[in-house]
């Protein structure tokens, strides 16, 4: 048996494991290994407890076909950093198409304009999922509504939070009381024309700065796990903070993880291509590894005791805040 859903992201040829799940798309991989594991006692042949065999059969293609597959790409590190890039990138598309796209469900027609989307999408989704593999027969409609609720959010997160979906429409200017300039005497109009722009807004701190700032002085002492989870937290608030995506492709970097630094490289300089801590980590990345020694007289000096990634030292201590403390 094949399923096939046509709303929310699913829509767009995109798989949307966080639906199947029903679970937030921006959840953490322990809530998504509980939520799994109670789908699986509900569906799973040896202990799934429907009345017929019709149901059974639906069942257990519902866990080999869509369930077991989510689970098994979240699962993998590396797969779910990069189902997460992907998944920013669906935001943005959407975004970009907003104006095709026709929303389905009351539930994502009522996230489109919540004030407080955030706490509403988290709500919508958890009492959905309460209902998901209840019945069976309605599991692919409760789907695609989750997905529809995933894709509304995604819009949301990549507009900062701005109405968006079918009924979002080119609003006009408050009215000021002020004539329109064709209405006005000729050199009224001209000196409108004249006026000076009124003054730049006062710039805003980003809501991931205290994250960045914070990770940056972990990395100082070194404590690249800590940092690791400033960044994932800011990440959560502005998943398409380059400068975030940049340095945690850095960290990772450091600790030999050359996937995972792959990932947030690369998601860091598509964001933004003169990303200074993603461009340097680009290149140490893609730089060939010395073989012992120096050459032509380099006033290099190898690393001590033979460990070539010694905290603080070389390339990555110039870029963290010089060298760390010696022992």
């Amino acid at each position: 048996m094949s399923f096939q859903i046509e709303q929310g992201l699913f829509k767009f040829d995109f798989t949307d494991h966080h639906a199947i799940l029903g679970v937030p798309v921006d959840a953490e991989f322990n809530d998504i290994r509980k939520r799994y594991l109670k789908i699986a006692r509900r569906l799973h042949p040896d202990s799934c407890k429907a009345d017929n065999e019709a149901d059974k059969q639906l069942a257990s293609d519902l866990f080999s076909k869509l369930v077991s597959p989510a689970y098994t790409k979240f699962s993998n590190e590396r797969e779910r950093a990069e189902y997460g890039v992907l998944l920013g990138l669906m935001g943005k598309r959407c975004l970009q198409e907003a104006s095709k796209i026709q929303l389905h469900s009351d539930l994502a027609k009522q996230l489109s304009k919540a004030s407080e989307f955030e706490k509403a999408y988290k709500t919508l989704v958890a009492n959905l999922a309460e209902t998901e593999y209840q019945s069976l027969s309605q599991t692919l409609n409760v789907i695609a509504q989750i997905s529809e609720l995933n894709m509304v959010y995604l819009m949301r997160q990549e507009s900062k939070g701005a109405v968006v979906g079918q009924n979002q429409q080119t609003q006009k200017p408050p009215a000021t009381g002020v004539p329109a300039t064709a209405t006005r005497p000729p050199a009224a109009a001209a000196a409108a024309t004249k006026a000076p722009p009124p003054p730049p807004p006062p710039k805003v701190e980003s809501r991931a700065e205290g994250y960045y700032r914070r990770a940056e002085d972990w990395m100082s002492k070194n404590n690249f796990a800590q940092a690791i989870i400033e960044l994932r937290d800011a990440l959560k608030l502005e998943p398409n903070n380059s400068q975030c995506h940049g340095l945690l492709g850095m960290i990772y970097l450091k600790q030999n993880q050359a996937t995972m630094a792959k990932v947030h490289i690369n998601k860091a300089l598509q964001l933004n291509p003169e990303e200074k801590v993603a461009l340097d980590a680009k290149r140490l990345l893609e730089k060939p590894p010395q073989k012992g020694g120096t050459k032509g007289g380099t006033s290099k000096t190898p690393p001590k005791s033979g460990k070539p990634d010694q905290p603080g030292g070389g390339i990555f201590g110039g870029l963290f805040g010089g060298g760390g403390k010696k022992k």
